[in-house]
């Protein structure tokens, strides 16, 4: 990953305790249930998942500091009932940052910060399993420095039309001018995001999403669909969706694992990748790290000021 003491040295996590006091920095993280298993047919445990990100935290990290995250637990792993959680809990340490929101039903909602190691790994351990921060920073939580398009499989669409409809949808932006990037969504699709000039608000962005992608319906409609709803989109197409562009939506963070059989992680990739095609189960928690390590941060630019595309200009 990144050349820095950090990367050269991740925290190792020991392998005897179920449960202990971990040093993560200068704080101290509590991690319970280490020897509990969370993926069945991987045989992963959730000491298995805090040591993945403890890994790739050097790399994830910049991509989630400042930012509000929507917790989304498994304390019995993926095969057990999960819950949503808005609401930095309570007891918490006292390192552990929040970011304030007023919610659409007039609650102030304070959800959590992944600031540094520790917090990451507290957020983990209380069974987030991936990763789902806010589009906005949290001094601007309502305009988003980024937009992003879900490209999800309807029945009967293999992989390989959503690598089609992502070739489809990269020449579209580009044609706007944008730069964009292309993930795994760790799960069935694929994640594209462009970097935005903070200013449109966020729905303003997702008037846009839902405008281009509306566009590319009527000129594929074979291939592409923007039917939200289940059971009425049409076998064999590609949902391009542009709701995720919502707000108080969130996606998977990229390098966040997915609550998938394989556990998944959504992965970076290039677009010469997406043109020779891959199987998605190619990234998950048992290789990809490798392959961070060799290519470094393909989402970097998402951390950059220079080259955001000013979306204003085409609103």
């Amino acid at each position: 990953m990144a050349a820095t003491k950090s990367a050269a040295k991740p925290a190792r996590i020991p392998k005897r305790a179920a449960e202990l006091d971990f040093r993560a920095g200068r704080r101290t993280v509590r991690l319970t249930s280490l020897d509990k298993v969370f993926f069945p047919r991987a045989r992963l445990t959730k000491r298995d998942l805090l040591q993945y990100y403890a890994d790739v935290s050097p790399l994830l990290l910049p991509h989630l500091r400042h930012r509000a995250m929507v917790m989304k637990r498994y304390p019995n792993g993926i095969r057990g009932k999960w819950f949503f959680m808005k609401h930095a809990p309570s007891p918490r340490p006292k390192w552990v940052e929040t970011c304030e929101i007023m919610h659409k039903s007039n609650n102030l909602v304070a959800f959590p910060m992944v600031q540094d190691l520790a917090s990451l790994l507290w957020v983990v351990n209380l069974g987030s399993i991936d990763l789902n921060p806010w589009y906005g920073r949290c001094d601007n939580p309502a305009r988003p420095d980024y937009l992003n398009f879900d490209l999800d499989p309807a029945a009967g669409a293999g992989f390989d039309r959503v690598l089609e409809t992502a070739l489809v949808l990269r020449d579209a932006l580009e044609a706007l001018g944008m730069r964009p990037l292309v993930k795994t969504s760790g799960s069935e699709g694929l994640h594209l995001y462009v970097a935005i000039r903070t200013g449109p608000a966020q729905q303003d962005v997702w008037h846009f999403a839902r405008r281009l992608a509306k566009e590319l319906e009527r000129s594929h409609p074979k291939l592409i669909t923007t039917e939200f709803r289940v059971a009425d989109r049409p076998r064999g197409r590609v949902l391009v969706d542009y709701n995720q562009n919502a707000w108080g939506r969130t996606l998977a963070s990229v390098y966040s694992v997915r609550p998938r059989e394989w556990a998944g992680v959504s992965t970076p990739i290039t677009w010469d990748e997406v043109e020779r095609g891959f199987d998605i189960e190619d990234f998950r928690i048992g290789n990809v790290l490798p392959r961070l390590r060799r290519r470094g941060d393909l989402w970097k630019p998402l951390l950059s000021n220079r080259g955001r595309f000013r979306l204003q200009e085409i609103l």
